[in-house]
């Protein structure tokens, strides 16, 4: 009994591992809702096979189950288990889709696996008990944390009210951002450029300063080939608007998204020109120094959908985030190059502290892209 039970325990592993990666293909495109991933499998006289694999589609709808169900089509599910890497919904929302709790109990599944429970308290543990009720087998809490990590802007969302910060910091091998006098620097490699350009494609959002735009003209969008569509929305931290209407930014707006956050004493006829040009402005609340409230910007963020946000903002907006506990994820890429001379200091106090705190941080993988050494930094708890 005890054996198979383990064979059974590592087989669950086994496919609620391959859901996650399915489901983490949504990534970037599913916002407001969360990228669940889903498999159906079968016994057979060979054992389990996969007879359907589903993800959230891009808006959200349908469902990662859902997805699934319908990839399988009619009665292929019937008496077979469900992986989910959450909590199937249970309710109905004014999309008035069909819950996937209904969906799993038409499908006539024999078994559900979850990874994790819905976050939502209103709602957490419900759909759970609904498929007991109808007569299904459930299995909770299978690969619970690596699923958290997946889902974590959603969770953060619904128990926080703001998106999952992740922050990207580049320095050389002398702990340089930025040259004299805030001079650029081409300090990434090409293969290290290759790979922001992927992680801006699985954000909802990305996110940095003023004093980043105005130093590189960026244009923030993904890159690479056949991913142009995958851009996420660009937000930009700016307390007076300085943005200009001629930049990159601006001028792409209608191509894709572009977000503004000003102070509430912004001029208003900045704001005026760039919403003219295709900009949407946001108003948050700003410190004496008129340094923008980052903790109201992102709960702003999370109002309008936003789970995941992609940070490549500078060493300013790094410390200020660290210093508000506003850094969910962190990755410093340090390049084997050194400047030689005094610069902008990519790692500032208050972040140094943070990363070095192992009740704040782990280091959850370091290794190398191209040449440039990544260290990839965990918030804990």
């Amino acid at each position: 009994m005890a054996e198979r039970d383990a064979d059974r325990a590592a087989i669950d592993r086994e496919f609620m591992r391959q859901a996650l990666a399915f489901g983490a293909r949504g990534q970037g495109t599913t916002w407001p809702n969360p990228c669940v991933g889903a498999l159906v499998t079968q016994d057979t006289a060979d054992g389990p096979v996969i007879v359907a694999r589903g993800h959230t589609q891009p808006g959200g709808r349908p469902h990662g189950e859902a997805n699934a169900f319908d990839r399988a089509g009619p009665n292929a599910a019937a008496g077979g288990t469900l992986y989910v890497t959450l909590e199937p919904c249970s309710h109905r929302t004014i999309r008035a889709a069909t819950p996937c709790v209904e969906r799993t109990i038409l499908a006539g599944v024999r078994r559900v696996v979850a990874a994790m429970a819905d976050p939502n308290p209103r709602f957490q543990g419900l759909g759970f008990a609904l498929l007991r009720t109808a007569g299904i087998e459930v299995t909770t809490g299978v690969m619970e944390a690596q699923a958290q990590r997946v889902h974590r802007g959603h969770v953060l969302r619904l128990t926080r009210g703001r998106p999952m910060v992740t922050f990207k910091i580049a320095r050389t091998a002398d702990g340089y951002a930025g040259g004299p006098g805030g001079a650029r620097l081409a300090v990434s490699c090409p293969e290290a450029n290759g790979w922001v350009h992927l992680q801006r494609a699985h954000h909802d959002a990305i996110m940095l300063g003023i004093g980043s735009v105005l130093a590189d003209d960026p244009l923030l969008t993904v890159r690479l080939p056949g991913m142009a569509a995958r851009s996420p929305v660009r937000v930009v931290l700016d307390s007076q608007l300085r943005l200009p209407v001629a930049s990159q930014l601006v001028r792409t707006a209608a191509e894709v998204p572009l977000w503004v956050v000003a102070a509430e004493t912004a001029p208003i006829e900045r704001e005026r020109a760039l919403v003219a040009a295709g900009a949407e402005v946001m108003r948050v609340s700003a410190d004496a120094h008129g340094h923008l409230d980052l903790a109201e910007a992102l709960s702003l963020l999370g109002t309008r959908g936003i789970t995941r946000v992609f940070s490549e903002g500078g060493p300013t907006v790094a410390e200020t985030l660290a210093r508000a506990g506003l850094l969910d994820e962190v990755v410093v890429s340090t390049s084997p190059n050194a400047l030689g001379q005094p610069g902008v200091v990519a790692v500032r106090p208050a972040l140094a502290a943070a990363l070095a705190d192992p009740d704040l941080y782990r280091l959850a993988e370091t290794g190398l892209i191209g040449h440039d050494r990544f260290e990839h930094f965990v918030r804990t708890g």
